[in-house]
């Protein structure tokens, strides 16, 4: 999802900061928090190794007051000289990308997550669990900041973590998280706030999404933003699981600036059906989310096909 910040100017046209986003996945979400600014965030995945590698996050946030520090953790390997609050992302990556990784860091590391997590917070982490924040964050320590997806649980096509995070939107201005110290501090005082909440549970099910949606009415909240990837493509594939997940859906608060963020293989378009990419590319697509509960509520939508017409 290399183009997953071009649609960052038009997600914050006339939004202020505030609300509430749900996601799904891993760190593609901090990038859309530090463009939303909401005051909390909920990341859902059926997968509960996404969990985990947000607890691993959770804790290198917390403990790492700059960027410099927190690519320093993360990846296991010494802070480089002559790296300032000023350094872009991509002199950030090409000055750890010389750097070796370093074993006693990584061992001492580990520890210190784990015990942020279970003794600082009282996480009540499995064995499972556990041996889960060891594989996922080996994973880091080996591969370093050209860490591609490709060689993760996740699947993926090439993308590094260092792509992602140098990326820029259409017109040229980095937004990831880690393109300036702002956006990085937004995401780092919600994780030191324990405002960034990562729920394991199904799109379609009865429990996660239903439960969240029951907790934002109740405190008066709204979403923002709710950014899907994908998923919702296999949703449809799926017998009834997208008419589970659109009503999941209709139950949150929103209003009519709440926005989805889907990627997807297909184009849109107003005459011809949507023209399908190759499988390893991805666009990102906008749609407010009232307008598409409204034409699943009327019947309006019925496929895959209809919500991406729907999205711009």
């Amino acid at each position: 999802e290399l183009q997953f910040q071009y649609v960052i100017p038009r997600l914050k046209e006339n939004r202020k900061p505030g609300g509430v986003y749900l996601g799904v996945g891993p760190e593609q979400n901090f990038t859309y928090i530090a463009a939303t600014q909401p005051k909390m965030a909920f990341i859902f995945d059926i997968r509960r190794q996404n969990m985990i590698e947000h607890l691993i996050y959770k804790a290198v946030f917390e403990t790492s007051s700059d960027r410099v520090e927190f690519l320093s953790r993360l990846f296991s390997r010494k802070a480089p000289p002559g790296l300032t609050e000023k350094s872009t992302a991509r002199q950030l990556f090409q000055a750890f990308r010389a750097v070796s990784a370093d074993a006693d860091m990584y061992r001492e590391n580990l520890q210190a997550i784990k015990a942020r997590l279970m003794k600082e917070h009282r996480f009540p982490l499995t064995p499972a669990d556990q041996e889960s924040i060891d594989f996922i964050y080996r994973i880091f320590f080996d591969t370093g900041s050209v860490f591609g997806y490709s060689a993760s649980f996740f699947g993926g096509y090439g993308a590094t973590y260092a792509d992602l995070m140098t990326a820029t939107d259409q017109q040229g201005q980095a937004r990831s998280y880690l393109a300036t110290e702002e956006n990085f501090q937004t995401v780092r005082d919600l994780e030191r706030k324990n405002l960034i909440i990562p729920v394991v549970g199904d799109f379609a099910g009865s429990k996660a999404l239903r439960n969240v949606a029951r907790y934002l009415k109740d405190h008066g909240a709204i979403v923002t933003a709710f950014y899907t990837s994908n998923v919702e493509q296999y949703l449809f594939q799926q017998g009834d699981d997208w008419r589970h997940f659109l009503t999941n859906v209709a139950a949150f608060p929103m209003d009519p600036l709440s926005t989805f963020i889907r990627s997807s293989h297909f184009a849109f378009g107003d005459a011809l059906p949507p023209r399908q990419f190759n499988r390893g590319r991805f666009i990102q697509l906008l749609s407010p989310m009232a307008e598409v509960v409204k034409a699943f509520n009327s019947g309006q939508l019925t496929s895959y096909e209809d919500l991406i017409r729907m999205s711009k």
